[in-house]
């Protein structure tokens, strides 16, 4: 892996039978990078972040993370790995059984030994810093509005400040004054913390204003790969009618 990279996909082939989801798929992420993954529905955005972080194991290709390969370590490795990212699931994927606290806590309680009176101070210390009130830390998920679980999944994905953090769709599901807010947020929190960010996301008018760079996926391979600031100059009319939200239906 080339020294500087925290994520390198090379050749990346993704099968589900006969359909070839990613085709000799390249992608490198530079460490400290804020880097977008965009495409239309069904182009195998979230099934490239699943290869990435060792959920899926590829048909070909390799992908190695901070130097490592995920896809090739026992369960053990792979969970002691986990620690070295943190994930905003699309739906927020919040535990609907544990208070907002207890959700932030998952990844202090799973991958650090910290007592519980250090790890409660340090959730509602999270708490604060994502915007949410003092008592919200004794709610349920289902007691919270759509931008506040967001603001939950966020801090349970940086709480233990991973070097890489992956937003799966920050956005989904809010309305602009909400996304506005969330990537504000975001924003923040990358000053703070300079970790590798990876944001996927179909929603490229909010993420353009977050992001160094920009890969495109189209039909299972990049049209575009570059600096945020030469999207609008790129000739490729697929990308063009992207970026003017014309195109319906899956890329």
């Amino acid at each position: 892996m080339e020294q500087g990279l925290a994520i390198e996909v090379t050749g990346l082939e993704t099968r589900f039978g006969q359909a070839v989801i990613h085709h000799n798929l390249n992608l490198a992420v530079k460490r400290a990078e804020i880097m977008a993954l965009v495409g239309g529905s069904g182009t195998g955005k979230s099934v490239l972040l699943r290869n990435i972080v060792g959920l899926m194991t590829p048909y070909a290709g390799k992908i190695e993370v901070l130097g490592e390969l995920p896809s090739a370590m026992s369960p053990r490795e792979r969970h002691r790995f986990k620690r070295r990212w943190g994930m905003l699931f699309q739906d927020g994927a919040l535990f609907s059984s544990l208070t907002v606290a207890e959700n932030i806590e998952v990844p202090l309680r799973e991958h650090l030994s910290l007592p519980a009176k250090l790890r409660r101070e340090v959730a509602t210390l999270k708490i604060a810093m994502v915007g949410l009130a003092p008592d919200a830390a004794n709610k349920y998920p289902a007691e919270l509005s759509g931008g506040m679980r967001k603001r939950v999944g966020i801090a349970r994905a940086t709480i233990a400040s991973p070097p890489i953090v992956i937003y799966d769709e920050p956005s989904a599901g809010l309305d602009p004054v909400t996304t506005s807010k969330i990537y504000d947020l975001l924003t923040a929190i990358q000053d703070e913390s300079r970790a590798t960010v990876m944001a996927v996301s179909s929603d490229i008018v909010a993420l353009r204003g977050f992001v160094d760079r920009i890969a495109m996926i189209h039909q299972g391979r990049l049209i575009y790969d570059g600096p945020e600031s030469e999207l609008d100059a790129c000739e490729d009319p697929v990308v063009h009618q992207f970026i003017r939200g014309e195109v319906e239906g899956p890329l």
